[in-house]
Formats: structure tokens, sequence, C-alpha cells
């Protein structure tokens, strides 16, 4: 896998479709009119943030050390006050629910149990016995309970038959549609007066997940300590998931981002991603931009970042960030290799390459690499624009808090729900 021929990932009927790529990619042709477009966004946005730098009473730029980006700390916003209403009224109604119950519920009103198919030749049960076991067999697996600690007298199964179930009924395909249609359903219950109109933004992050150390995706992760895998999660700006992915602790977070943007199995359009600081990078931003959606992320190491200037400027054109100016883009490098980068985009929107294959080839080990360089070059011109937006809107630092805290919550909610065995999976 990692010395193959990298051209093997790209569409092979690239040169014959190539208008159709683009156009599906909604980019232009021409190279040296994408060029002139993104001077003009990094100039207007270096412009305007160099004209409000005197007014911006939360930000400072200081023109000694390293750090040089000084930000205020968003100020706690207070809880709404129908919320400790909302949470007495739920408690109320519902004091104790199993979460047994919530999967039935949802199961009753739009029968996701159907997605579960045999990969045998034939069904002997009826589909209510069925619908039985395949609901214990996810709530023992979702809570990781086990089927041994599900089954008993209660339900009349044995662990035997829920094993059988598990084996023949539940595999990824099935598990993928049943989430892609409980999502959708969500998004169609939703009442507009209370919740607004539908959302097109979306937030991720990985959380660590114990598990046996003999299994071959186990590694020992360097930051939370602990053999694990990591699941990384793509959550909705209103709290739903709508995608899932299993990963390796030392694998790249950019991948698993741009994974779940292109390949949800839901009916939301996602135009705005929040990630952390490891979610996000120079080509994580190229392929954001060739791929049309808007990479948001909150910068750990803020006070440390540097503008890049578009070149046509001349030295003074902005007094007020001069502290944090850097050296000009090389726009010509970007149009020299314009259709390699929309090829690369091209594959990971069409799905015949994997996105981690195709960034592993671009890291700072092929520094070399000409493509590389492009999708850096045009990385530091998308990150610049962002970086002005950022530091001039306190508006949008508040929305990709809010947004990241959502995917938080979403974890904090896991820890609830994958109770069993400690929270770790322990099977090989």
């Amino acid at each position: 896998d990692r010395y193959r021929n990298p051209d093997d990932d790209l569409p092979l009927d690239f040169d014959t479709n190539r208008e159709n790529y683009y156009q599906d990619l909604g980019q232009t042709t021409d190279a040296t009119a994408f060029v002139e477009q993104l001077r003009n966004e990094m100039s207007s946005a270096l412009e305007l943030l160099n004209r409000e730098m005197p007014k911006n009473r939360k930000v400072r730029i200081l023109s000694q050390g390293k750090n040089r980006i000084s930000i205020t700390p968003l100020t706690p916003q207070e809880e709404p006050m129908n919320l400790a209403y909302l949470k007495r009224e739920i408690t109320g109604r519902w004091p104790m629910t199993s979460l047994l119950d919530v999967l039935k519920e949802a199961d009753l009103r739009i029968g996701f149990s159907d997605h579960f198919k045999t990969v045998a030749d034939r069904e002997n049960l009826d589909r209510q016995s069925l619908q039985q076991r395949i609901l214990l067999c996810l709530y023992g697996m979702g809570t990781n309970t086990g089927l041994k600690r599900v089954s008993g007298s209660r339900h009349g199964i044995s662990y035997k038959e829920l094993l059988n179930v598990r084996r023949r009924f539940i595999h990824k395909a099935a598990l993928r549609n049943a989430i892609g249609q409980i999502a959708n359903a969500i998004f169609t219950a939703r009442n507009p007066a209370i919740w607004g109109e539908g959302t097109t933004s979306c937030a991720s992050d990985s959380k660590k997940f114990g598990s046996w150390d003999q299994n071959l995706m186990t590694e020992w992760h360097i930051r939370y300590g602990g053999r694990g895998v990591m699941i990384y999660w793509h959550v909705e700006k209103k709290s739903t998931c709508i995608y899932s992915q299993l990963k390796r602790c030392s694998s790249s977070e950019v991948a698993a981002m741009i994974e779940g943007v292109l390949r949800h199995c839901t009916d939301m359009e996602i135009d705005r991603q929040y990630v952390d600081s490891h979610g996000q990078s120079e080509v994580a931003f190229a392929f954001s931009h060739l791929l049309g959606f808007d990479l948001l992320p909150r910068l750990k190491a803020i006070a440390s970042q540097k503008l890049y200037r578009p070149g046509d400027d001349k030295p003074g054109d902005y007094p007020n960030l001069e502290p944090i100016l850097t050296r000009p883009i090389n726009w010509d490098l970007i149009i020299q290799q314009y259709d390699e980068m929309i090829k690369y985009a091209t594959a990971l929107k069409q799905g015949t390459a994997d996105p981690e294959a195709i960034l592993r080839r671009f890291t700072r080990n092929n520094v070399q690499h000409p493509t590389y360089k492009a999708l850096a070059e045009l990385g530091k011109v998308i990150k610049t624009i962002f970086l002005c937006r950022y530091i001039g809107s306190e508006e949008l630092r508040q929305e990709i808090h809010e947004g990241l805290n959502v995917v938080e919550n979403w974890n904090s909610a896991n820890s609830f729900i994958f109770y069993g065995k400690g929270g770790e999976v322990a099977t090989n």
C-alpha cells in the first residue's frame, strides 16, 4: 500500500471526462482565473482586517516575541432560562427510561430493523421474532454489555440464538443504512419553530476507547495514554451524529474529517466543518476548498500563526498587520499543478482512493513532491483568508466554539451509553 504507484488512485478516465469532473467540483478549468479569484479574496480579507484592527478591542497584534496574536478569551454565555424548565419537565415525565425502550420505540416508528437481512440463503424466523433478537443484539453491542448478559429468562431468548442473529444479520452495510434512516427521521421530525431551519454545519472530533492489546487496530495513545482505538464522530450542530468511523490512534484526523464529510449516509449537505487543531492542516485547507466546504478550526496555537502576502502588495499596505505578515504566495506553482490537484480532489470525491492513502503521500516527508508543494501553497492562501475572518470576527470564534462544544457533549453521552466492561472493547 505504501509503495504502490500513486497514479493508480486517480480516476483513469480523467483526461476524457476532464470538464465533467471540474464541473462536479464546482471549479473553473482555467487555472489563471482560479488564482486571480483567490488573490482578490486574499487581498480583500487582509485589507478588511488591517482596516478594522484599530477598532478591535478583543485582539492585539504584538510587535515582539514568538506569540504575536493576543485574543481575549470568550465570555461564558449564561444558560438559557427555559433549559432548566425543560430538564425538569423531561425528568418529571420520564424519570427512568431504558435505552432498550428508546431503541425499540425508534424501530416501531420507522422500522430501521428491516435493513438487516441474512447473509445466508434463506430466513427461517418470522419477522417479529427476528426484530426482537436484532434489537437485543444491537442493545448488547451498543452498550458494550455483551450478548451473554442481555440473553436470559426475561426475554426467553438464549445466548446462542442471539449469537446466530449477530453473525448472520448484523453487518456494516446494514448498520450504515439503519443509522442513515434514523438520522434522516430526526431531521424530518424536528419542528422548525423550535429547532430552526435545517443546519448545514457539522463538528467532528475523536474519542479514545480502551481495547485489548492483541487487536490489530489497537495502539498506545501518546496523548491520552493507555492502549485503545479511536472513534471519529461527525455531529451536526444540533446534536445528531451523522457519521462515525473506527481508526487507529496514530492515523490522520484530517483524513477522517474528509471521509466523514464526503461519505456520510444522510440527507444533510455539509458546507461548514468545525474541527480542533488535530483535524486541520494546510493540505486539509486546500482539499476543503477544492471539495467545496469551509474548514473552520479552533486553533490551539493561534498566538503564533502567520499571514501570507498576496504578492501584488507594496511595503506598508498593511501597517497594522506587519508583525504577523510573512512571505508572498507562490501563485505560479498553484497554476502549474492545478490539474493534478483537481485530479486528487476528484479521487477523494469519487471514492477511487481512501483519504488516508492520499494524504499519507502529502506529508512533510514528501516535501519535494511538486503537487504537495502546490497543495501547501493553496492551503496557505485559504488558511490566511480564514485567519483574517477568525481574528476579525468574535461571532465566528463563538460559532466554532459552540460547534465543538456540541461534539464534546456527544463524547460525554457516549461514556454514558457505552458503559459495559468499563467502556473497554473486551475482545480481539
